[in-house]
């Protein structure tokens, strides 16, 4: 391992942090704090929380200096596969520990008025960068005890981990053949063209697209009612698939159709391969309309909308066709895409809708977006190889290859990466899903106030454990019961949350980024 070249390339993600937090300085000001939908606006400049950023910034600058100056000597080496590997892992947890930082210098306080602790901090730090959206915040209607500077902040690590920062990193700076190499261990899917130029041209064309439509979006949330503080901030989450929102209602607070409406249009986006969106905008959406993946995608939303609805109705959920098939289907775009915003609280929804918004967060939008989950192609891929594995017990002398629409798959790697992929996301549900209900004392549930269709409170734990470990795993971010719509994650212990803070990491580089630091042989050298 070279470890003065991995400074180096740390040293320039320190770099890029103290730069990014610079732009949410100028919302410490009342005048551009203000949120249209609050009777009230700031009243004076928020100096805690400028403070808190300004301190973040200079550390990320020193670090960054400190980082660079070790690496000076690996000026112009090559980085191996190794390298790569290890500086996408550890620039995310980098990452983390830097966002941290404002939330904890600035003063930021939970609704009882208690300052945050670095656990604390660190969760919203990896919610925020890893796309998740799941918070520890509980009150962020009042300045006093999240300063809008810092809401700004919270926003802007979605829009940083939305792509990826390492592919960010390629894109606006250029690595060389470095670059294929990370590309490789941060782009979400099992397929990725192998060639360098490719994957050089790729990171600026999604970095392209990703800006534009957040751009794009930004101006429309404007024009549709929101100040810009506002519309920046959702913009960010929406195309980042994150669900952070300025509001304690998410979404619903603004309680407008046309809003609900564009944000899923903009989350069906999103939460497909943005290779696809830029042969659309060269005019080819004959290749999109094609695209199995994007087949099954749109064909997901519209079966369980529909199914949704149809329960919805009959066990007066929703009040009426158009207002059921406007929650049910913000809803379950929000779920798949893994953007985690929330319109109704769908916690109160009958058991078949709350059981497949479960499952629908295992699958997730589509490979070479910024959403999460296991990936729509991949479920298809499993799907098919079962079936062939099917079909060899009695037609065992058959040869099938593995097609997906025109193409077919003869790489056999990519059938043992499908197969060891969904076996080890299986065994790490699993076993978090036992670690939680083991860790976590009864308490919390037994604070909570009786849910739809439970006799005893404590049977939920089962359940709610289980939908916090897949909201974090696969970087949804609300769940059910304690996690649900209208609830947050403060009320789970410090190693529940560290925990949850290493599978929302996990599930952002997609497992094995993460796992093969662990590898004592990974750190030797040959």
């Amino acid at each position: 391992m070279n470890f003065r070249l991995l400074s180096r390339m740390l040293g320039v993600i320190c770099l890029l942090f103290a730069v990014t937090m610079l732009f949410s300085l100028p919302w410490a000001h009342p005048v551009l704090g203000w949120r249209a939908q609050l009777e009230t606006r700031p009243q004076a400049f928020e100096w805690a929380g400028f403070r808190g950023l300004l301190t973040s910034c200079l550390v990320s600058l020193v670090c960054g200096c400190v980082f660079t100056w070790y690496g000076r000597p690996a000026k112009g080496q090559k980085l191996f596969r190794k390298e790569a590997m290890a500086t996408v892992g550890l620039s995310w947890m980098l990452a983390t520990l830097l966002g941290a930082l404002p939330f904890v210098l600035s003063g930021t306080r939970h609704p009882d008025g208690s300052p945050i602790s670095f656990v604390d901090a660190l969760f919203e730090s990896q919610s925020g960068f890893s796309t998740t959206g799941a918070t520890i915040l509980g009150e962020l209607e009042n300045p006093v005890l999240v300063p809008h500077c810092i809401l700004f902040w919270r926003c802007s690590t979605h829009f940083l981990g939305g792509l990826g920062i390492v592919v960010l990193l390629v894109a606006l700076l250029g690595q060389g053949a470095s670059g294929k190499a990370m590309m490789r261990a941060e782009i979400t899917g099992p397929t990725k063209d192998s060639s360098y130029s490719r994957m050089q041209k790729t990171a600026g064309v999604f970095a392209s697209i990703y800006v534009l439509l957040n751009l794009l979006l930004a101006m429309t949330y404007w024009w549709l009612g929101m100040s810009v503080f506002d519309a920046l901030c959702h913009a960010f989450s929406t195309m980042a698939t994150g669900g952070f929102s300025t509001y304690n209602a998410s979404l619903g607070h603004f309680d407008s159709p046309w809003i609900d409406y564009v944000t899923v249009l903009f989350m069906v986006l999103a939460g497909s391969n943005f290779g696809l969106l830029l042969l659309v905008s060269t005019g080819r959406v004959d290749r999109l309309l094609k695209d199995v993946e994007f087949q099954v995608y749109i064909c997901i939303i519209v079966v369980v909308t529909a199914a949704i609805v149809t329960f919805g109705l009959w066990s007066h959920d929703f009040e009426n066709f158009f207002g059921a098939l406007r929650y049910a289907l913000f809803q379950v775009v929000s779920v798949l895409t893994t953007t985690g915003y929330g319109t109704q609280d769908f916690d109160r929804w009958n058991n078949f809708g709350r059981g497949v918004l479960l499952l629908i967060m295992f699958v997730g939008g589509c490979a070479g977006s910024t959403s999460g989950g296991m990936k729509v192609i991949r479920h298809v891929m499993f799907v098919k190889i079962l079936r062939h594995e099917l079909e060899l017990t009695y037609r065992p002398h058959v040869v099938r290859p593995l097609r997906i629409g025109d193409q077919i798959i003869e790489d056999i790697n990519i059938r043992k990466h499908i197969l060891v992929y969904v076996g080890l996301v299986s065994a790490i549900f699993a076993f978090s899903w036992l670690l939680l209900i083991t860790v976590e004392p009864d308490t919390q549930w037994n604070a909570q106030p009786q849910v739809v269709g439970a006799e005893n409170q404590l049977d939920h734990k089962l359940l709610d454990c289980a939908s916090a470990v897949i909201a974090t795993l696969h970087n949804v971010g609300p769940g059910l019961g304690v996690v649900g719509p209208t609830a947050n994650y403060a009320g789970f212990s410090p190693w529940s949350k560290l925990w949850f803070v290493f599978l929302m990491m996990l599930g952002r580089l997609e497992l094995f980024s993460i796992l093969v630091l662990f590898i004592p042989a990974f750190w030797r050298k040959l």
